[in-house]
């Protein structure tokens, strides 16, 4: 009797906790929208409905999906599903988690198993509908959980490096790797298959994109144009970006930078190793070139320094030499100001007349410091520069053809190479003679020797001190010749850079004779009366020694009566 009153106990234990419904949320979730099919994740939510089924009193009562979003980069506190599935469970409104695999919760060791924990804590069940349910009944079933995470935070630092891995080799076979083509590019399909055979795009130049590339390139190297000119320089002649819309400064700035316009593909650090020349749109030495000028600018918005560049921080304004003009009393760098004076016609009416200047701010401000010019009119002091400038350009035009610079140059690689294979004979040459001396060390212990031991000593150590003398001498001949090969090289960028500053100093616009100037001349003095002394990068002083025939006394009288024409004019002085 007793036995069927306890029978009847247990069935009506099981018969109730059988009613008892439980309340289920599912979330799915997917790292990449490559894996959505059709706005939809039917796998894991097929997967996860099936083991509700199976289950006695379960009931759905929500579902959230989450698309292209990484467990692994992404934080649970930015995740709106996470956040709105905590939100249910502080509110008590379901008892169940329940997700396909518990890396669907997040892959972040540091972070997602503190997460599960916490639902737990909120008395709400975690199930995996392949890994069943996550306790936390001991130490161990926490370690467990932890070690879970742990390794799903492994395998997506491994998945990330065998991504970057491949998207890195691609690059560097020249093939392009996806996302948005850069402006001037288009992708295209043409024809190329990846392994699951599906056909691939590429890119091909976009030829209204592409003239506006190179036109940002020219404006930014030959004229100075920063990024902001640009953009409002296309404007103003409504020369449109992509899709219609105006060129930003980030789109510009981007251009700049990218190593793409030269026909090279870049993915992070990796670069192709091949240059793809269907897709150049300016040669490498322009691109070089912008990149100088974006590091000189760079610096100077960084330190505000008053060190020489080569590159004007803007060429706007009508002023040939800010920022390499200097007061030739007192050396302080002068600036562009604004001075004036005042005057009454016949008619007693008042006139303020105003015009731009080069400022010295040592005399103006404490004129002890200074014995100087408080200003120097820019038209004066910019004619007379321009044209000492047009002088050297035409001396430069008439300089030995590039055949002849590299002719030079051999003779000098040769003497060069025969100092270094001389120095070299004869350090070998020492280096036998110690050994031979070294070999005689044996037969002077044995007494064979017609050398005594004092003897011996001294001629090895003379010897080495031969040696030691003659392995820096040819460390330095060695040194001499490695510069001799780059300086040749350099100095025949130069030649070919300067001839074509002499080709366009003439013709070329008021902005692109400025960036000229500015790499052209390295610092200008002024004195009183207009004295001007013009100091030419270091560079071109080398080619001047080396190539330009030494100034007739001709060429000297010419610049001696362009200065007396330009000093006896009229002008303001402070």
């Amino acid at each position: 009797m007793a036995e069927k009153i306890i029978q009847n106990i247990v069935t009506t234990i099981e018969k109730t906790a059988s009613a008892v419904q439980k309340r289920v949320v599912c979330l799915y979730r997917v790292s990449t929208l490559g894996q959505v099919d059709k706005d939809d994740i039917p796998m894991q939510k097929q997967c996860c409905r099936e083991f509700c089924r199976r289950q006695s009193g379960w009931t759905i009562v929500r579902e959230f999906a989450e698309k292209g979003v990484s467990g692994f980069k992404v934080s649970a506190k930015d995740r709106d599903a996470i956040q709105d599935i905590q939100k249910m469970a502080l509110n008590g409104e379901f008892d169940i988690l329940l997700v396909f695999m518990f890396d669907r919760l997040g892959r972040r060791d540091d972070e997602t198993p503190f997460v599960v924990e916490w639902f737990v804590k909120q008395n709400i069940e975690v199930w995996s509908a392949m890994e069943g349910q996550q306790r936390f009944d001991s130490h161990v079933d926490k370690l467990l959980n932890y070690i879970r995470y742990w390794q799903a935070s492994g395998e997506s630092i491994k998945t990330s490096l065998r991504v970057k891995t491949r998207l890195e080799q691609l690059t560097e076979d020249g093939f392009f790797t996806g996302g948005r083509a850069p402006f001037g590019y288009q992708a295209v399909k043409k024809g190329r298959m990846n392994k699951k055979n599906q056909e691939v795009r590429d890119l091909a130049i976009e030829p209204s994109e592409a003239e506006v590339v190179t036109l940002i390139f020219q404006k930014y190297v030959y004229e100075g144009y920063g990024a902001l000119r640009i953009c409002r320089y296309l404007a103003d002649r409504g020369i449109p970006g992509r899709n219609g819309k105006n060129v930003t400064v980030a789109v510009v700035n981007r251009v700049l930078r990218n190593p793409i316009y030269t026909g090279v593909l870049q993915h992070g650090e990796s670069q192709s190793k091949v240059v793809l020349p269907e897709l150049r749109l300016i040669d490498a030495d322009l691109f070089m070139r912008a990149q100088e000028i974006l590091r000189e600018r760079s610096a100077h918005r960084k330190a505000q320094t008053e060190h020489n560049s080569e590159v004007p921080f803007t060429t706007r304004g009508q002023s040939l030499l800010v920022g390499n003009v200097y007061c030739g009393h007192c050396g302080a760098k002068l600036t562009l100001a604004t001075a004036g004076r005042s005057y009454r016609k016949k008619d007693g009416t008042l006139v303020k007349k105003t015009y731009p200047c080069y400022k010295c701010y040592n005399k103006a401000m404490s004129p002890g410091k200074c014995d100087g010019q408080t200003t120097y009119g820019t038209t004066v002091l910019d004619n007379l520069v321009d044209q000492i400038i047009r002088i050297q350009l035409e001396r430069i035009q008439h300089a030995p053809p590039q055949a002849l610079l590299q002719k030079q140059h051999d003779r000098e690689v040769s003497v060069a190479k025969a100092k270094v294979k001389l120095l070299n004979d004869q350090y070998q040459q020492k280096q036998r003679d110690y050994q031979d001396l070294r070999a005689e060390t044996l037969k002077v212990i044995q007494g064979t020797s017609r050398l005594n031991v004092d003897l011996l000593n001294s001629l090895v150590d003379e010897t080495t001190a031969q040696l030691k003398e003659l392995e820096g001498q040819v460390q330095t001949a060695e040194t001499e010749l490695r510069e001799i090969v780059s300086g040749a090289e350099q100095v025949r960028q130069e030649y070919a850079q300067v001839m074509n500053w002499a080709e366009l100093y003439d013709n070329c616009t008021f902005e692109a004779k400025k960036m000229i100037a500015a790499q052209f001349v390295k610092a200008v003095r002024v004195k009183r009366g207009y004295e001007v002394d013009v100091e030419f990068n270091v560079s071109f002083e080398e080619f001047q020694k080396l190539y330009l025939e030494p100034e007739t006394e001709e060429e000297k009288k010419t610049r001696a009566d362009m200065f007396l024409s330009f000093v006896e004019k009229p002008r303001q002085v402070g």
